[in-house]
């Protein structure tokens, strides 16, 4: 097996005003409607920017969303009903999406209870490939776990173009390791992991941070790598010779990754209460017109 590893700076997110932030969203959306051709508005009137119910009643689990297409110049808007002509199966809705770099993705709601979890699937054709990806978030008003699934296939092209994945970003565990004491040891288990399986492959990612002294967050990312059954040795000896390309990639996305974060953060103009709320709302009526939250 091989590991890799980079440890990256970045500036630390404020807890509360993350979790004020994601209730705000959250309770935006739950009070949010179906408006004239499967829009969703939220209660001031004004429609969610780029988001049209497909199939389904709203925040009902087997709701299916998408991005509203670009009507050709001179074309009148499609009837929501159209959309939804003879039930199109979800898995079908996005056929040819990858044939067509604007074409709509469509997203399933497979639950919404904000006080306990909201889960969405998504099922898309890409350059060939088939992809399924779920997301589960647990107590959305005051986030305390993100999971994610991924799986892919090329249809007809056998179990080397097949892969899965899952990972996990433990919220709570991760507030309790960047709040340790700069001196402590790291946390004992990392707080954000995947993993990622392929016939010929394993692969394993873990994040775990610490506090700096100045207030930042340390982030170790780490990568592990192993070969699958008879071709262990063979990937053994791939991996020995590849092993300065793999950490110079490791280093440079962990970097980039950090570069954007921060510039994110230092963008924010931190807000609270109906102020933050009303920002929120702005952004998802225009996701271009506002920066501050």
């Amino acid at each position: 097996m091989a590991r890799f590893a980079h440890t990256v700076t970045v500036a630390a997110l404020d807890r509360g005003w993350f979790e004020e932030a994601a209730g705000a969203l959250v309770d935006l959306l739950d009070a949010s409607r179906e408006g004239p051709g499967g829009s969703v508005v939220l209660t001031d009137g004004r429609p969610v920017e780029g988001l049209r119910l497909l199939k389904g009643r709203h925040l009902r689990p087997g709701a299916r969303y998408g991005e509203v297409p670009a009507a050709p110049e001179g074309a009148g808007e499609v009837p929501v009903e159209h959309a939804d002509a003879g039930e199109v199966p979800v898995e079908h809705a996005d056929a040819g999406a990858g044939d067509s770099p604007g074409a709509p993705q469509a997203v399933v709601l497979r639950t919404w209870r904000p006080s306990h979890s909201v889960e969405v699937e998504s099922l898309v054709e890409e350059d060939g490939m088939s992809l399924k990806v779920g997301l589960r978030l647990s107590e959305p008003r005051r986030p305390r776990a993100v999971e994610l699934s991924l799986s892919g296939q090329k249809p007809g092209g056998g179990s080397l173009y097949r892969f899965s994945g899952r990972g996990k970003a433990d919220l709570a565990a991760w507030w309790a390791a960047a709040d340790r004491l700069p001196s402590a040891p790291p946390a004992a288990r990392a707080p954000v992991s995947g993993r990622a399986v392929h016939r010929l492959a394993k692969a394993r990612l873990t994040l775990t941070p610490r506090p700096a002294e100045n207030g930042s967050w340390r982030i170790t990312v780490v990568l592990s790598v192993r070969g699958r059954w008879l071709l262990r040795p063979v990937g053994a000896v791939v991996l020995f010779f590849a092993r300065g390309p793999v950490e110079r990639g490791l280093r440079e996305a962990a970097e980039s990754a950090a570069d954007e974060w921060n510039t994110a953060l230092a963008e924010l103009t931190p807000l609270h209460g109906e102020a933050l709320r009303a920002e929120i709302a702005d952004a998802l009526v225009n996701p271009d017109g506002s920066t501050a939250l």
